[in-house]
């Protein structure tokens, strides 16, 4: 779990990233990509702590192993009472 507020906001902006790429039409392979390039750029900067880091690329990873975070649930369909 991420507690620095730094980390958790890296985190939603990967989050929300990977679920915009997603929605453009990229697929697993190129979000895992783009993930791996944004942490590269969070270490080369030293942005943020090692650890915090690797914490940050492990849920990261977790968000993006998740199906559910990735399709919009169906709207249901009207039914029309009388």
């Amino acid at each position: 779990m991420l507690q620095d507020a730094r980390s958790v906001r890296y985190y939603q902006r990967i989050t929300d990233s990977l679920v915009d790429h997603w929605n453009r039409g990229y697929r697993t392979d190129e979000l895992r990509l783009f993930l791996e390039g944004y942490i590269a750029a969070l270490r080369h900067a030293d942005a943020l702590e090692s650890y915090l880091i690797n914490r940050l690329e492990e849920e990261a990873l977790r968000f993006m192993m998740d199906p559910s975070n990735f399709y919009e649930p169906q709207p249901e369909p009207d039914r029309d009472y009388y």
